[in-house]
């Protein structure tokens, strides 16, 4: 599936999400903009924890589901060495989803067991977690670059439209 390794690297219509946050410092990626709820370094918090929660599913794992979606951010403020560590489990994240998305048809296709009623609400198969988790990290990595442009750090180092 070409077309869901290149979204989730930013490729066509997307930025690449990685390029998003690989250049902001702890400073920035921790700072509040007024009206709106989280910091870049907590929303790219939530993407891991939901990237981590479809990750263990699709690897046969039972994962706790929240019971409120609070839990899928930090529970703390992130300091420094936090936010260190937050961007690169994201960065790996993303390429063990490009990884599965480079996959053969018959690993695509594999259903990934439900562990809450909520999973099984949405389709469910490898393929369909995938498209799901492009569309969860598209959301997300849209309100970072906003809240960068609000901070006057946009484009990032990696590059960005700005038109």
């Amino acid at each position: 599936m070409q077309a869901l390794a290149e979204l989730l690297r930013g490729r066509g219509a997307h930025v690449d999400p990685i390029a998003c946050v690989e250049d902001l410092s702890a400073e920035m990626a921790l700072r509040r903009v007024d009206g709106f709820p989280h910091s870049i370094g907590e929303l790219v918090f939530h993407m891991n924890y939901w990237m981590g929660y479809e990750l263990a599913r699709i690897r046969g794992d039972r994962p706790k589901y929240p019971e409120h979606n609070a839990e899928s951010f930090p529970g703390t403020a992130l300091d420094s060495a936090g936010w260190d560590r937050v961007r690169r489990d994201f960065a790996w994240l993303l390429s063990e989803y490009a990884k599965m998305a480079a996959s053969p048809r018959a690993a695509l296709d594999r259903q990934v067991e439900s562990v809450h009623e909520g999973d099984k609400k949405v389709a469910g198969r490898v393929e369909d977690v995938l498209w799901q988790m492009v569309a969860h990290t598209s959301y997300h990595v849209g309100q970072i670059a906003l809240i960068r442009r609000v901070l006057g750090a946009w484009p990032p180092k990696g590059g960005g439209d700005s038109w």
